[in-house]
């Protein structure tokens, strides 16, 4: 009897434990999708103004890819702050059903916003220091989109496929400015257009298969309890 007890109590703590580190796995990607979220409003409101005084489409179309960007995280958070003592399931993939047609319209941003920059040859020149500390900074995003995605890979939770769905996208988008801020720091705009052409391509498609991804997601989910209804109705 205390063998069985006591290996009772090792996998009761095991499980604690173990749900301790994931919550608190979600608390920090909580609080980096709110602090997220901060700078997509600064940067939403700062494109806005600038483009209302200008009348610049350019700054318009960025105020509104900030704005998409923005809406969707918030809607992620919102959804986290209201399950924090009751958890509803359904909310979650209601959010992620908002956050896949968000993302599909921020493709079509994109593809706004490609079109916009090569068309008017739109695009920010560093020097050599400030280049390299924004390529590093780059790809410390990358690498720490990679390193959730490992960690959360056996994860089923809706909410934080929302989360790091809207991380790859924001990273996507990083990947296809540094590629475009180098090529004009370190060589010539005119002779990459079409290494341009096909990552920007590339990085509206991912953009969009995140979202299309999601809807399936919640479709099957759907299919799935129509289902399991439909037969319980029939016994």
């Amino acid at each position: 009897m205390k063998i069985i007890s006591l290996s009772f109590f090792d996998i009761s703590k095991k499980a604690k434990i173990r749900h301790y580190f994931i919550n608190k796995s979600s608390h920090r990607i909580v609080i980096s999708a709110m602090f997220s979220l901060i700078i997509n409003l600064f940067y939403a409101l700062y494109h806005g103004i600038l483009g209302i005084r200008t009348l610049s489409l350019w700054f318009l179309v960025m105020f509104v890819y900030y704005t998409i960007l923005a809406v969707t995280r918030f809607s992620a958070v919102l959804c986290s702050y209201q399950n924090r003592t009751v958890y509803f399931l359904d909310t979650e993939y209601f959010v992620m059903k908002i956050s896949g047609i968000l993302l599909m319209m921020l493709s079509l941003i994109l593809i706004a916003i490609i079109y916009i920059s090569m068309s008017q040859n739109i695009v920010t020149k560093y020097n050599e220091i400030t280049m390299i500390t924004i390529a590093t900074y780059t790809f410390t995003k990358i690498t720490t989109a990679i390193v959730k995605a490992v960690k959360q890979k056996e994860s089923h939770s809706p909410f934080l496929t929302v989360i790091l769905n809207i991380s790859y996208a924001e990273v996507a988008v990083s990947v296809l400015n540094l590629q475009r801020s180098m090529i004009a720091t370190f060589g010539e705009m005119s002779s990459a257009d079409i290494i341009n052409r096909l990552t920007g391509a590339f990085v509206c498609f991912f953009v969009l298969f995140l979202g299309v991804s999601m809807l399936k997601k919640c479709k099957y989910r759907k299919e799935n309890q129509y289902g399991k209804i439909k037969n319980y109705k029939s016994k």
